[in-house]
C-alpha cells in the first residue's frame, strides 16, 4: 500500500485539480466525537473547524458528525476526519476507508502502534509484549529516539527504570498522554516505585508504559506531512508551551515552515542544522513504522522531536508520532490554502496558538477554531494564521 512519505507514493500531485462535477457529492464527516456542534467543547469545535476547511480545500461538502444511518456509504462517498488514529484495516474498510484519499489521519493494525509505546524497545527480548509487537522497529529507530524502554508489566517497568536511573533522571510517560500530560520525572528508586505503585497494572499490560531519559532545556520540533484533495505538503517547526488554568505547562501552539511535497522535499530547502537533524530523524521513524507495522496508512503525520541536554550531553530524538489531526493541523491547512491559491508559492510559514484566559486578542487574518468557555478546561482561544509565503526566491 502506498504511503505519502515514499517517493513512489500514490497521489503525488502538489496542486489540487479542479473539483470534478461530482466532487460536491463527497461528504466530509467528523468521526469519533459527537460534540462537534457543542460550543462548550474546544475539541469538538476544533474537529468541526478542520473538517469544514478540508471540505473547502478539496471541493467536498461538510456533513457534520458521522452517523451510521444518515451517512450510509451506499448514498455516496465519505471522507473522514477522525478524532483519533483508527485501528484495523477491516474496520476502516467497513467505514469505506480504503486509501489515503478517504481520511485525514491514519489507520494502524493495533492500538499500541498509534501511541508512544512503539518509540522504544523492550527491556529484554523475553519481556512482556502485545500481539503485533515489532522488535525490528525498535532496533531501526534506536539511533533516532532518546534512550529508553517500553514496558507492558510493572516488573519490566521497574527493571528498566532501575537500570536507567544509574545514568540520571527518568521520565515515566503514559503512552496515550497528550499535550505534556500523563508524565512523571523520577530521580531515584523511591520515586520510581512511587510512580509505578500509583499506576494500574492492568492498564500497563494493555497500553504499555514508556520510560526514557529526562531532558533539560528542551526544544520540541514538529516535523510532518499532510495530504488533502490531491495536495501534499511537509513541514518542520517548533512547538511552544503555555500554562493552563491549573498552572500546568501544556502545548501552546506551533510555528511551521511548510513546503510542497513529501517529507523528503524538506531536504531541498534551507533549514538550520538542528532542524535538518530533526527532519532526518522523523523520516527514519516514519519509514520504519510503515515497513514494520503492515497495514499502516497515513495521510496526516506529525512527529514530535525533542532536543535538550541529559547530564550535560546534547540529545535529539523522536518522542512520538501523531497520525491524526492535532494542534498543528490548523497551520498545515493554512499553508495548503496558500499553495492552492498561488501555484508559484513553494514555501509558507504558518502557526497555531492555544491561549488560556479571557479577552484574548486575535490577530487580523487569523482563522479562529475556538474562542470561549470550554466546560472542562475553562476559557480558551485556539487559532491558526498564515504568517508569510514565498515563491522560493525570497
Amino acid at each position: 500500500m502506498a504511503n505519502p512519505a515514499t517517493p513512489n507514493a500514490a497521489a503525488t500531485a502538489t496542486t489540487a485539480p479542479a473539483p470534478g462535477p461530482r466532487a460536491r457529492d463527497v461528504r466530509v464527516v467528523v468521526y469519533g466525537r459527537a460534540d462537534c456542534d457543542d460550543p462548550a467543547s474546544h475539541q469538538g469545535s476544533m474537529l468541526k473547524g478542520i473538517a469544514r476547511r478540508v471540505a473547502a480545500l478539496a471541493g467536498f461538502r461538510y456533513a457534520g458528525c458521522y452517523d451510521a444511518v444518515a451517512h450510509d456509504t451506499a448514498s455516496g462517498r465519505l471522507y473522514f476526519v477522525p478524532a483519533d488514529t483508527l485501528t484495523g484495516l477491516d474496520s476502516a474498510r467497513q467505514l469505506g476507508i480504503g486509501s489515503l484519499d478517504d481520511l485525514l489521519g491514519g489507520v494502524v493494525p493495533y492500538d499500541f502502534v498509534g501511541t508512544k509505546a512503539i518509540s522504544h524497545e523492550l527491556v529484554s527480548p523475553d519481556a512482556s509484549a502485545p500481539e503485533g509487537w515489532s522488535h525490528a522497529f525498535g532496533a531501526r529507530v534506536r539511533p533516532h529516539v532518546l534512550p529508553g524502554y517500553t514496558a507492558f508489566s510493572v516488573a519490566d517497568a521497574r527493571r528498566a527504570g532501575q537500570g536507567m536511573l544509574r545514568a540520571g533522571k527518568v521520565r515515566v510517560k503514559h503512552p496515550s498522554g497528550a499535550g505534556g500530560l500523563g508524565q512523571t520525572v523520577v530521580a531515584d528508586a523511591a520515586g520510581l516505585n512511587a510512580a509505578l505503585d500509583a499506576l494500574d497494572p492492568g492498564q500497563i499490560a494493555k497500553e504499555g508504559l514508556v520510560l526514557e531519559r529526562n531532558l533539560e532545556d528542551v526544544t520540541t520540533f514538529s516535523v510532518g506531512q499532510v495530504e488533502v484533495g490531491g495536495m501534499r505538503a511537509s513541514y518542520c517547526g517548533t512547538q511552544g508551551l503555555t500554562r493552563n488554568h491549573a498552572g500546568e505547562l501544556v502545548y501552546g501552539g506551533s510555528t511551521l515552515r511548510v513546503v510542497r511535497g513529501p517529507l523528503e522535499a524538506l531536504r531541498a530547502h534551507p533549514i538550520e542544522a538542528h532542524l535538518r537533524e530533526a527532519v532526518e530523524a522523523a523520516i527514519a521513524y516514519h519509514a520504519a513504522a510503515v515497513d514494520c507495522f503492515a497495514g499502516t496508512m497515513v495521510s496526516r503525520c506529525n512527529y514530535d522531536v525533542a532536543m535538550g541536554t541529559d547530564n550535560g550531553q546534547r540529545r535529539l530524538g523522536v518522542l512520538e508520532q501523531s497520525w491524526r489531526v492535532g494542534g498543528a493541523t490548523g497551520a498545515e491547512l493554512a499553508a495548503l490554502a496558500a499553495f492552492q491559491a498561488d501555484p508559484q508559492c513553494v514555501r509558507a510559514t504558518a502557526s497555531t496558538r492555544e491561549i488560556y484566559g479571557t479577552d484574548v486578542p486575535v490577530p487580523p487574518g487569523a482563522d479562529v477554531y475556538f474562542q470561549g468557555e470550554d466546560r472542562n478546561v475553562g476559557p480558551l482561544t485556539k487559532y491558526a494564521i498564515l504568517e508569510s509565503r514565498s515563491d522560493g526566491n525570497s
